[in-house]
């Protein structure tokens, strides 16, 4: 039996493309974005660490999150493997992004019932007017990601940190 989040996927991934915005979402463990010079040297032990398989490794060897493959749990191993201490727990803050919900996208802001984005909020950070119109608690989101890479039109953007 497929569940709705399979169907609206399927449905959705003939008309939508997945974007994640055009700036570099890293792991949640740094100081400065300079230090990441140094993973030109590394053999991406954040990236084999990391449990949700979210870390990619970019053409300069410094990692990037990947939310289309699910989200960030906080959990510290990548810092635990970093060699070269860029990734550090006593650096742990939120992950350099903002989620954001586009309206025109989002099928519950247009009358379908889906709670996908809900569903995987670890921190209960997405709240609905009735059963529609979702909305991000930027009070309570921490940016971890799992929201993105289930919504079945691409509605859940990653835009960079102001």
């Amino acid at each position: 039996m497929m569940q709705r989040r399979e169907l609206f996927s399927s449905l959705a991934s003939s008309f939508t493309k997945k974007e994640q915005g055009s700036h570099i979402v890293r792991p949640p463990y740094f100081l400065k974005e300079e230090d990441f010079e140094i993973c030109k040297s590394c053999d991406g032990a954040c990236q084999n660490a990391c449990k949700e398989d979210i870390i990619t490794i970019l053409e300069d060897g410094s990692p990037k999150l990947d939310f289309s493959k699910g989200g960030c749990t906080y959990c510290d191993e990548c810092a635990k493997a970093c060699e070269y201490e860029i990734l550090k727990i006593e650096h742990k803050r939120e992950i350099n992004a903002k989620i954001t919900i586009d309206v025109l996208k989002c099928i519950s802001w247009n009358q379908t019932v889906c709670f996908s984005c809900k569903d995987v909020c670890l921190d209960n950070a997405i709240n609905y007017l009735g059963l529609f119109r979702p909305e991000i608690d930027k009070d309570i989101c921490t940016n971890c990601g799992f929201c993105v890479g289930v919504c079945p039109t691409n509605a859940i953007k990653v835009e960079k940190w102001q």
